[in-house]
């Protein structure tokens, strides 16, 4: 009697890891502002690290009435990757140890990359973009900058997509490969112009080619029936998604990177 076939195990995405996976906690991650939990996620032989942030520990916004923090990181993650750009680590929506919550992959930071500094003088450096002047202690100021680099841009372009509410320097992640991810996207696709930022140095600016590009696509996938309209329909309000198509039309119609309202404060506090 021959012996049976060996099935070789299923090759899983990272994010079909993420959703399958047995979830264990391994501790907490105590400087976030509401409950994010260091995890695991393991699933036929395969582990990986991730965060999980259950709703059950989400402190209530009173600008940010509708949907969860948890719904909206996945919304933002579904956008990055309509992109193609791949900004957003890998995240879904699951139930956990402690309910529904947002997983997502655990990036290692990589140090080397200086993406912020601050620099004397009233103008920045070669390859540096200004966002603001600072206050440094005992009266001093100095300039505040970002580096001028094309995976900030895309963020930059990303972040007015979904109306980031809260774009840090520490939410910056330097990956292995060059690569540049942005994370912690709970205070976003609001329906009102939130968009605070550190990455203001292309405000008025043409938007580039590719970004464009991008935005015209992002345009035919939030359309009626669209892939992405439908799974963003599942994520946030219908009037957050009429305001996300409405961005991307504004965006496309300039053809310029936004620049600050004056309605709101343009810098997230505290920047880092």
């Amino acid at each position: 009697m021959s012996a049976p076939e060996r099935i070789p195990p299923r090759s899983l995405t990272s994010a079909e890891l993420l959703a399958e996976g047995e979830l264990t906690v391994r501790g907490r991650i105590r400087e976030a502002s509401n409950a994010a939990l260091y995890c695991t996620v393991a699933y036929e032989g395969r582990q990986t690290a991730c965060v999980y942030k259950p709703v059950a520990g989400e402190r209530p916004l009173w600008d940010f009435p509708d949907g969860t923090l948890a719904q909206r990181e996945v919304a933002a993650y579904e956008v990055s990757e309509a992109t193609g750009w791949g900004l957003v680590p890998p995240t879904v929506l699951r139930d956990g140890p402690y309910g529904e919550g947002m997983c997502q992959l655990w990036v290692d930071g990589q140090p080397g990359d200086e993406l912020l500094a601050l620099v004397d003088g009233e103008e920045p450096g070669d390859g540096w973009k200004a966002i603001g002047f600072a206050e440094v202690g005992e009266g001093k100021t100095a300039l505040l900058v970002h580096a001028d680099d094309a995976r900030l841009r895309r963020l930059a372009v990303l972040d007015a997509v979904i109306n980031n509410a809260d774009r840090k320097g520490g939410h910056l992640l330097p990956a292995d490969g060059g690569r540049l991810y942005g994370i912690d996207h709970g205070v976003t696709f609001n329906v009102e112009n939130k968009l605070r930022t550190l990455l203001w140095g292309w405000a008025g600016e043409p938007l580039t080619e590719e970004a464009t590009e991008v935005l015209t696509s992002l345009r035919v996938d939030l359309g009626e029936g669209g892939v992405l309209a439908l799974r963003l329909a599942e994520l946030i309000t219908t009037a957050e998604l009429n305001a996300t198509r409405a961005r991307v039309e504004a965006l496309l119609a300039s053809g310029t990177h936004p620049e600050p309202s004056g309605e709101w404060p343009a810098i997230p506090w505290p920047p880092v």
